[in-house]
C-alpha cells in the first residue's frame, strides 16, 4: 500500500525522459504518482516534443552535467533529504547512468532506508535495444546492482542476463537467478502467462509468482512507465496491476494514456 507517514505523503524523486505532449517517461509516471498522493521531485534526462514513434519529433538529451548541476542545486536548498523512493527510468547515454548511480548514493547517504526502483529501459521484442549499447551495458553493470526492485520487461530481463526467457520455465528461472545475483526483488513485465494472456513475475531467489492478465492490442505507449511508478508509490504488484488494467481498459485506441480522464476509475481499482 502507498506509505503515509508523519511528515506527509510519500516522497518519490524520478529521473526520466520527458515529453511536451502525450504520456511516456515522466509525463506518465508524474501525474500517476500525483494522482496516488505522492510528493514528486521529477529530474527530466531527455526532453522530447512527444514520443519517437509519432511522425515528427523534436528534442534532445539533457546533458548529465546540467543534470548534476539540477540535483546539486536541489540539495542546497534542502529538497534532495527525505526521499522514500528513488525511480530511475529512460537514461539515453552512459554518462546518465553514472549519474544515476551517484544519485542513488546521495539518496542513500541522506535516508538509508530510500527504496530504489530501477526500470532498465533498454528495448523490447521484436525490435531489440534501442539505446546506445554503452548506456544498456552501464545499466546492466553499474545500476541493476544498486536497485531493491528491478522492472524489467521479458526482453530487457534476458538481455540484462545473457539467459533465455521466451517460455514461462525459463522466464522464471532467469528471474529467481537474477533475483539471487542482484540482491532484487524483480518484477518482469510482458512475461509469457500462456495464450492470450501477459502478466507480471514477481521473483525473489526463493521463488516467483505469475499474476496474469489478458493480453490486450492498440494499447497506446508508456504503460511500462506507469506500472514502475506504481511501484514506487508503494503498491504492491497486484495493485499495481488492479490499476493498470482499469487505465487500460479506459485507454484503447486512444492516441495516449487516459491517465487524467479516467483517473476515477483506474484510482480506486481493486488488486488482481
Amino acid at each position: 500500500m502507498l506509505t503515509q507517514h508523519a511528515a506527509g505523503p510519500r516522497k518519490v524523486m524520478a529521473l526520466s525522459s520527458q515529453v511536451a505532449h502525450g504520456h511516456v517517461g515522466l509525463s506518465a509516471a508524474v501525474p500517476v504518482l500525483h494522482l496516488l498522493g505522492c510528493a514528486v521531485t521529477a529530474v527530466p534526462t531527455v526532453m522530447l516534443s512527444n514520443h519517437p514513434g509519432w511522425p515528427h519529433v523534436a528534442g534532445h538529451a539533457v546533458p548529465p552535467g546540467d543534470i548534476d548541476r539540477m540535483i546539486d542545486a536541489l540539495e542546497a536548498n534542502g529538497w534532495l533529504a527525505g526521499h522514500d523512493a528513488l525511480l530511475t527510468g529512460y537514461l539515453p547515454g552512459a554518462g546518465h547512468v553514472d549519474l544515476a548511480a551517484r544519485l542513488i548514493a546521495r539518496i542513500k547517504a541522506l535516508n538509508p532506508g530510500a527504496e530504489i526502483v530501477v526500470d532498465p529501459v533498454l528495448g523490447d521484442a521484436p525490435k531489440g535495444l534501442y539505446i546506445d549499447p554503452a548506456a544498456a551495458s552501464a545499466i546492466r553493470d553499474q545500476l541493476v546492482p544498486l536497485a531493491d526492485i528491478v522492472t524489467p520487461n521479458m526482453f530487457e530481463l534476458g538481455w540484462l542476463t545473457g539467459r533465455t526467457t521466451d517460455t514461462l520455465d525459463a522466464c522464471r528461472d532467469t528471474a529467481q537467478a537474477a533475483a539471487t545475483a542482484w540482491g532484487a526483488r524483480v518484477l518482469t513485465t510482458s512475461a509469457p502467462a500462456g495464450e492470450n494472456l501477459t502478466g507480471c513475475l514477481d521473483s525473489g531467489p526463493d521463488g516467483s509468482t505469475l499474476i496474469a492478465v489478458p493480453l490486450q492490442q492498440d494499447v497506446p505507449h508508456g504503460v511500462g512507465d506507469v506500472f514502475s511508478a506504481l511501484i514506487a508509490a508503494g503498491r504492491t504488484p497486484a495493485q499495481a496491476l488492479g490499476h493498470l488494467q482499469a487505465l487500460i481498459a479506459g485507454s484503447l485506441n486512444a492516441p495516449h494514456l487516459r491517465i487524467v480522464e479516467t483517473a476515477g476509475t483506474w484510482c480506486h481499482a481493486p488488486a488482481l
